[in-house]
């Protein structure tokens, strides 16, 4: 039986922890302070190997951790930002130091290195050695050359009369090239595109998915695939499925359009490739390496054993096993068909970006990177030693939900990271890069933090775990850089003081909502466009919140009721709600934005607060497409699972009536919208080069 912690011991084992880049306590506000409970943080410590289960094993794991920090010549991964003068990595005087660069030369010391990650190795005087992995790094991320606006959407609301019953990436490409040549947009922002943990039903959320390293082939456009035979039973089985979504009310079905989509997709890799083809899936599946194998080889073992891997034989739960590998054999041709999906989706992707930027899009497409992975999917059976053991990611109590949260994602663990270079991190983000103009990293303050909660415990009982901020945001300006891409990071909510002015300092663009932004360290009042960060892309909403017709005539408020989402009585909410709305709409109007006789007019409420947006610093503008038809029903209402249909909605009309990428195209209300982005945007944009040129 363990020990128990007393008092006493309290100071130690808050030492332990502290040296792990565990949290003893948090901050909900600026004023208050909350202590982690000491099981939180024993559990914690365990999944990082760390036994604090008694007085005893506290004091042992204590000594041991401070005797190898005092005795290491150096850590396992350290960063230098480039410009920022001669390399010092603390080492003793007449200490040897031996480099291997990233491509594999041998250098007899650490000056001149180009950007990249290298081994180093360090012999002291006194015979001791270590290796550390050396992240070279710009200082900066690429910022955009000059504003923009673009669209933001959820691809699989956007159905065309050309998808199989929900958006696909040939309506991606479709919707980047009109709006650049049409409206002169500079980017497309979508959700995460990451592959999904197959099942019936599949979960329909994109912040949960099997990898964030491979793409999902759900997104595919079969008649784009050279291979495609443009059967009829697929056709009318995809007429099928489209019409039912656009003219007959039903919400988008994933799983009836991946089974028809694989179905069709099976009697594609059925056909050979051409020589010029099968040259370059060659060179995909070099190039991917391991990870596609191990990607692949989990897909075809989950069709055998089912989609949990927790529950297949304890041999195959390691993907290292030799019976794994004996697995990958016998399925060679599952395996193979896997990996062709990973190459076509990666093959449309790289094409939607091509075309976005053919058409004179400056950024292109901006994607998604989810938070973290689902418990059971392929990326936690690759990549398992990296992944906490027991623990999952949510946030604690705040102001909004008192419960705190439990989002069900593994934490990838920072001392494995940090011992392997952080080459899971390094892997995905190239793997991004490859076909990505910017990218939005969905919470960005888990760079720095991350809440742990074990399992079988509530969210309230979680605590902070540290990660190395500084590597990660080296890794990520050198993989963005090399891809000239942008980086936006989502940091609404609680931020750790720091945190917002870290990430500027290195480039990383913000995220600003409008409903958001007011004087919170003043009066309160909105805050107005003058006052707004300049490195940030700033929206009127998202995904998780209610489009701005629906907020701007209080049905979200009806909605959350509806659903048994508010907290207080529905009058109470509908007299806020309405205050807050009036005061925005007082603002517009005192800036000229808005007639007072347009007051209640919705569309032109909705072009007044774009303009604002514009009428603020921000580097990029964004707008929820949905706004720009009218949709009132948010594609995500957080708090619910079954009351409602989260993540399977089309875009619609005021009236709920979906609306297809063509319609959309044509619509009057639309035109009106992206035309005063357009006039104003470069009416602001020259007005912006005079006074710089003055």
């Amino acid at each position: 039986m363990s020990e128990a912690l007393g008092t006493p011991l309290d100071g130690e084992l808050s030492r332990l922890a502290e040296l792990h880049g565990v949290a003893t306590s948090y901050s909900p506000s600026p004023d208050r302070t909350v202590p982690a409970s000491p099981s939180a943080v024993i559990a914690v410590l365990g999944a990082l190997g760390v036994d604090a289960s008694g007085p005893r094993a506290v004091r042992t794991a204590l000594a041991d951790r401070e005797r190898h920090l005092a005795e290491r010549l150096l850590p396992p991964t350290a960063v230098h930002w480039a410009g920022t003068g001669a390399i010092d990595l603390g080492l003793p005087a007449g200490t040897r130091v031996e480099v291997r660069t990233e491509d594999g030369q041998p250098r007899g010391d650490t000056r001149d290195l180009p950007p990249g990650v290298h081994e180093v190795t360090a012999t002291a005087p006194d015979g001791r050695t270590a290796r550390c992995h050396l992240v070279v790094a710009p200082d900066r991320l690429p910022t955009p050359a000059a504003r923009s606006y673009g669209l933001l959407v959820q691809l699989y609301s956007l159905l065309s009369r050309h998808s199989w019953g929900m958006g696909d990436l040939g309506d991606l490409a479709d919707l980047a090239d009109w709006a650049a040549r049409t409206a002169g947009a500079g980017f497309v922002q979508v959700n995460p595109l990451h592959a999904a943990v197959p099942g019936a039903p599949t979960d329909p959320s994109p912040y949960r998915p099997s990898s964030r390293r491979f793409p999902d082939p759900v997104h595919l456009r079969l008649e784009s695939v050279p291979e495609y035979d443009r059967q009829d039973a697929f056709a009318e089985r995809a007429r099928q499925l489209r019409s039912a979504v656009l003219d007959q009310g039903a919400l988008i079905d994933r799983d009836a359009v991946w089974e028809l989509k694989r179905e069709a997709l099976e009697a594609v890799a059925a056909v050979p490739l051409g020589p010029a083809r099968q040259a370059a899936y060659d060179a995909f599946r070099t190039e991917q390496g391991q990870a596609l194998e191990d990607h692949a080889t989990w897909y075809a073992l989950a069709e055998r054993h089912g989609s949990d891997w927790h529950s297949w034989p304890a041999a195959l739960r390691d993907p290292r096993s030799p019976e794994t590998a004996r697995a990958r054999t016998e399925l060679a041709d599952r395996v193979a068909f896997h990996s062709r999906l990973a190459w076509l989706t990666d093959t449309q992707l790289t094409a939607a970006q091509r075309a976005a930027r053919e058409a004179g899009m400056p950024v292109g497409i901006v994607h998604d990177l989810a938070v973290g992975v689902h418990p059971q999917g392929a990326d936690a059976w690759a990549q398992r030693d990296f992944f906490a053991a027991g623990m999952s990611v949510g946030a604690p109590p705040d102001a909004f939900n008192a419960r705190g949260q439990d989002w069900g994602l593994p934490p990838w663990r920072p001392d494995r990271l940090a011992a392997s270079g952080y080459a899971p991190y390094r892997d995905l983000l190239r793997a991004l890069f490859r076909y990505a103009g910017a990218l939005r990293i969905d919470h960005v303050m888990g760079l720095f933090r991350l809440w742990w909660v074990p399992a079988g415990s509530p969210p309230t009982e979680g605590t902070y775990v540290r990660y190395d901020a500084e590597a990660m945001l080296a890794l990520l300006a050198l993989e963005a850089t090399r891809a000239g891409a942008v980086v936006i990071g989502e940091d609404l909510g609680t931020v750790e003081p720091g945190v917002r002015e870290t990430l500027q300092r290195h480039g990383v663009l913000g995220t600003s909502v409008l409903w958001f932004e007011r004087d919170w360290d003043g009066d309160g009042r909105p805050l107005p466009p003058e006052r707004w960060r300049a490195d940030c892309l700033a929206t009127a909403t998202t995904h998780d919140l209610p489009p701005t017709a629906a907020r701007l005539t209080g049905e979200h408020v009806e909605l959350r009721d509806r659903l048994g989402l508010s907290t207080r009585p529905l009058a109470q909410e509908r007299a806020d709600a309405k205050a807050d709305t009036a005061e925005w709409l007082a603002l517009l109007i005192s800036l000229g934005l808005l007639a007072g006789t347009d007051v209640g007019d919705e569309e032109a409420e909705i072009r007044a607060v774009h303009r604002f947006l514009l009428r603020t610093p921000a580097r990029m503008v964004g707008v929820w497409l949905p706004d720009a038809i009218g949709d009132r029903r948010p594609q995500n209402l957080p708090g619910t699972w079954d009351q409602y249909p989260n993540w399977r909605l089309p875009i619609a009309d005021p009236k709920g009536r979906p609306v297809t990428l063509e319609e959309l195209q044509g619509s009057e209300r639309v035109r009106a919208l992206l035309a005063v982005l357009r006039e104003d945007g470069a009416a602001d944009a020259a007005d912006a080069v005079g006074a710089s040129g003055a």
